[in-house]
């Protein structure tokens, strides 16, 4: 069985989270990713948040999987030179410079276009067009300019950011979808072409249904909010703290333990059609005969009142326990997992999810795997690349340079010497 993206060869120009995200997806789907680093240097989260010191973070190392790394300096005319030669040798080039870097550089989109028509040059940036067209972004600007912050958190409290990447990885997504359908259209057109993501817009993309509750709010009140019916809405669609933001009433809960474990809760979804069963399992079969319970509309008004019941019972059972006895019922609920059990659950390490990975200087060290399964391409996670691990290799492979040129190139500062200074890797 083949890789999806086998025989596609992408220009990783990338670094730190939003463009990385982006080219790591590609790799796992069998593109062969070749990432140009600074020499010396490279990219700069090798460095970042390191937990043992002098060797590549887990910053760097969980989004450079399935990649072969050069040195190049493109400052100097042999530096330029491989440059060129790489532009023509691959199918997509991809960046997240601050805009305008590789035009400085004298890499304009016409000029890449040149050098080899068929190439898809994708880019990440902070803002479409535009007055802020030309801003830098980073990943909790951009959720604050795409409306996530604004319609997170509780109604009195301040705008939040949330905990996933929905900025910088959110937008490496949107990029490869976007560099797949370019490559799917060259083979239509014989061309390539430009791809684009705003990390403003892929925010707002992800943020759809609060652009839709902002045109609702016209028309009245928002009923699923918790601020209705005793509090009041302004003009902007508003914080909602844990409510479900669907037509069901959702909320979290306190379970067994919550005095000492932060993530000791359950969300709990009260629809209608499984609000029967989940009244029995909490004691308060009382509702079911009594007009002022046993509608969703007479509940609507006392949703306070229906969870804090429903957590007088969570309380009683740990988060696992609630979910046992829900789910039969056909209640919707999910414990609140933290980051160490869901690094320790053996489901996800079954389906590749969460993956073990063989560092030779770091040792071994969990990671994110592919979250998107093929059944006929399955992916595999290998380990990053040592900064210029490949320099030679890719030299001599792609782009035909022979010992001798690789050697020049070396002595002229256009490569770094990091892959001939390397223990052998495993």
């Amino acid at each position: 069985m083949g890789k999806a993206l086998e025989g596609v060869r992408i220009l990783d120009m990338t670094h730190v989270q939003s463009g990385p995200t982006c080219t790591q997806l590609l790799a796992w789907f069998g593109a062969d990713v070749l990432k140009v680093e600074r020499p010396g240097v490279g990219d700069a989260t090798r460095g970042q948040l390191r937990d043992i010191p002098g060797v590549d973070s887990l910053y760097f190392t969980m989004l450079n999987h399935n990649k072969r790394s050069i040195t190049l300096n493109t400052k100097t005319e042999t530096g330029k030179a491989i440059f060129e030669r790489l532009i023509e040798e691959c199918d997509v080039l991809v960046e997240n410079f601050a805009p305008g870097a590789l035009d400085r550089m004298g890499f304009t989109w016409e000029r890449i276009q040149e050098i080899n028509p068929r190439i898809i040059y994708a880019s990440v940036k902070g803002f479409g067009p535009g007055p802020y067209q030309d801003c830098k972004v980073y990943e909790n600007v951009a959720q604050c300019t795409g409306g996530s912050a604004s319609t997170t958190g509780f109604d009195d409290g301040p705008p939040l950011v949330t905990g996933a990447q929905i900025g910088d990885s959110g937008t490496g997504l949107h990029l490869a979808l976007g560099i797949v359908t370019a490559l799917y259209h060259r083979e239509q057109s014989g061309r390539g072409q430009r791809v684009e993501c705003a990390m403003q817009d892929g925010v707002l993309n992800l943020c759809r249904v609060k652009m839709r509750d902002q045109q609702r709010l016209a028309h009245g009140p928002l009923k699923e909010y918790p601020q209705y019916p005793n509090g009041t809405f302004g003009e902007a669609a508003p914080r909602s703290g844990n409510a479900s933001g669907g037509g069901q009433p959702g909320w979290v809960v306190k379970t067994k333990g919550w005095e000492t474990d932060p993530n000791a809760y359950i969300y709990v979804i009260t629809q209608a059609a499984a609000f029967p069963g989940l009244a029995r399992a909490i004691g308060r079969e009382d509702w079911l005969d009594d007009p002022e319970w046993n509608t969703p509309e007479a509940r609507l008004p006392k949703l306070d009142r229906v969870f804090a019941e429903i957590e007088k019972w969570t309380m009683t059972k740990d988060k696992f326990e609630v979910m046992e006895i829900l789910n039969p019922l056909n209640v919707p609920c999910g414990p609140i997992l933290s980051m160490k059990e869901l690094a320790e659950e053996s489901s996800l390490r079954a389906t590749g999810t969460v993956v073990e990975v063989d560092h030779p200087t770091r040792g071994s060290y969990l990671s994110v795997g592919n979250p998107v399964k093929l059944s006929d391409s399955p992916s595999e996670v290998g380990r990053s690349p040592l900064l210029g691990e490949h320099t030679s290799e890719i030299m001599q492979d792609v782009l035909g340079y022979s010992a001798e040129e690789i050697e020049a190139a070396r002595r002229d500062g256009a490569i770094g010497r990091e892959d001939a200074e390397q223990p052998a890797a495993a």
